[in-house]
């Protein structure tokens, strides 16, 4: 074949890669946009009430009031592709103790509204805006738990507006790029120093991909940034068994603020403290809101 040939050939398999390696990172990045909605009645109880976001999304809410109330409330976050009936078995703990309890469906999630899932560039705002909801409805100090995506919010809201008198984050990610590649790696099923690289290009597509269609800069959404710029107190929660987020973005996001008190779950997997240890997640969870 002619030198000149040869470099053709080059040059349009290269290209060809390129683009293979886009539509991947497209097709990634639509999916975890975009995910399955599960809709519940109320449980026993429970109020449902909404707000409007800050781009006007309507976000709907489930709200309990303790039966014998402190004059404070709890806020609790769940995860991907989960809903507000998730998180609402957290809401006993608290109504037991006093705290009115709000279980907000995420946005693109459940009963709220919105078409995207944006791991806290929007659900951030989402949360400070169920906060000042609260506080309008008479609470005197509001307290929040996270679980996974949830967790993340809530660090990345904090940063933001010291809105909440303390947070439990569960197994929140320190970085939204490098989790996604994380967990690209473990889709790809290679060996790794094919899957490191390969995985790696497929997110940093997927994130150019979200921010021409959709204007989402993905590069934002840090909570290790994020922690490292609040006051606000941070109990970090994190099984040693969690395969989905490892334990080590937990201790990244203790080390970046040196006031973040770091419970790892000897055998816990992901979001599963609370099972794995019921008795100890209750007891840490509700001493570091009463002590703050």
């Amino acid at each position: 074949m002619p030198p000149a040939k040869r470099v053709g050939v080059g040059a349009i398999t290269l290209l060809g890669g390129a683009l293979c390696l886009l539509a991947i990172g497209a097709g990634f990045c639509s999916a975890t946009l975009h995910v399955p909605r599960s809709i519940s009645p109320p449980p026993a109880g429970a109020t449902t009430v909404e707000i409007p976001a800050k781009d006007n999304v309507r976000l709907s809410a489930w709200f309990w009031h303790a039966p014998e109330p402190n004059g404070n409330c709890a806020i609790v976050l769940h995860g991907i592709a989960d809903s507000r009936l998730g998180s609402a078995g957290l809401a006993p703990m608290f109504l037991k103790r006093g705290y009115s309890v709000l279980a907000p469906d995420s946005r693109a999630h459940g009963a709220s509204g919105g078409s995207l899932v944006t791991y806290g560039l929007l659900e951030k705002y989402d949360a400070i805006g169920w906060a000042h909801w609260m506080k309008a409805a008479g609470c005197r100090k509001i307290y929040a738990l996270g679980e996974s995506l949830g967790a993340s919010i809530l660090i990345q809201a904090a940063a933001v507006e010291p809105a909440f008198s303390a947070i439990a984050a569960e197994c929140p990610y320190a970085d939204l790029q490098e989790i996604a590649e994380y967990r690209m790696r473990q889709m790809l099923r290679m060996r790794e120093f094919v899957a490191t690289p390969l995985a790696k290009l497929i997110v940093i597509s997927g994130m150019l991909y979200a921010d021409v269609a959709y204007g989402l800069d993905f590069r934002q959404v840090s909570p290790r940034q994020s922690i490292s710029r609040t006051s606000t107190p941070v109990l970090l929660i994190h099984g040693t068994k969690d395969i989905r987020t490892p334990p080590s973005h937990s201790i990244q996001l203790a080390a970046a603020n040196r006031g973040a008190v770091l419970w790892l779950v000897p055998d816990a997997g992901h979001t599963g403290a609370s099972t794995a240890d019921p008795l100890e997640f209750r007891r840490r969870v509700l001493d570091w809101f009463e002590t703050h």
